[in-house]
């Protein structure tokens, strides 16, 4: 009469599978499988060993009740006995020995190697942070002084402007007077140890302007609101303006705030080493 273990495993090879494809597909261990087309279970549970058939039987498609029913706990051979009983009670003579535990080296501060050490570590970080921190304060110290000293550099016609428009009253009554009448602006007053002409003009509106020092056009193009720009000559300079009361001049270190009304063309301004001269 067969066993029930070798009526599954006709069962499945009838069915053309193998042991590995009812591993995957069950989740019950190799060993198990074998185990039970062997009859060779023996250090399960009743309860389990039903639990396995169960499964593997309803798996190969097959009623569980007529292989359960029939199955009968296999008592163990004498080998499989004395097996068991080595692997559950090694020899008296053959002691296991304890692991060694793993040690990890010891480092001791007061080795002076390690001081050293650590006295390095701790320099080079100091060092590091000092260098950093001294670059980006120096950009900062660069960046400051540029900016003052642009600030400086646009400051003195600003400045000027802003005291002439401080006047009293009748500064402001003589500046009225004198842009009603901007026909003849002069100034024969001559500067001592002048060596050469200098202008400066800035643009309170937009203002078209041509500049010759010497005789040499350098500059012919509108001059933008707020813009100024510095100019020198050995001996003149001829200035014609499309705008005369939108700019500010600077000539030798004097300031003239206006030479005509907003909107007035004047040409032919000359500008020497003695001062500034305009004709009608």
């Amino acid at each position: 009469m067969e066993k029930i273990g070798e009526r599954i495993k006709k069962i499945r090879l009838e069915k053309g599978l193998s042991l590995e494809e009812v591993h995957r597909k069950t989740k019950i261990h190799l060993n198990v499988l074998k185990a039970i087309e062997e009859d060779a279970l023996v250090n399960f549970s009743p309860i389990y060993i039903r639990g396995f058939i169960k499964i593997y039987c309803k798996f190969l498609g097959v009623d569980p009740k007529d292989f359960i029913a029939d199955y009968k706990e296999t008592k163990p051979s004498p080998a499989m006995i004395a097996s068991q009983a080595r692997q559950q009670n090694p020899p008296a003579n053959k002691q296991t020995k304890p692991a060694k535990p793993i040690q990890l080296p010891s480092i001791k501060l007061n080795n002076p190697r390690v001081i050293s050490t650590i006295k390095t570590i701790a320099l080079v970080v100091i060092v590091l942070f000092l260098t950093i921190w001294s670059i980006k304060f120096t950009k900062f110290v660069f960046t400051k002084v540029g900016a003052m000293f642009t600030k400086h550099k646009q400051a003195p016609i600003v400045e000027i402007a802003q005291k002439q428009e401080k006047k009293p009253a009748a500064g402001k009554a003589q500046k009225n007077k004198t842009q009603a009448q901007p026909a003849v602006v002069k100034n024969k007053q001559p500067h001592e140890n002048v060596a050469e002409i200098r202008l400066s003009i800035r643009a309170k509106d937009d203002c078209w302007m041509q500049v010759k020092l010497d005789g040499k056009t350098v500059f012919q193009n509108i001059l933008k609101k707020g813009r100024f720009e510095n100019w020198k000559a050995n001996d003149k300079i001829e200035l014609s303006l499309g705008n005369a009361g939108v700019v500010e001049l600077e000539v030798n270190g004097k300031l003239i705030s206006s030479l005509g009304r907003r909107g007035q063309a004047l040409k032919n301004i000359l500008i020497t080493k003695d001062g500034l001269s305009t004709s009608r």
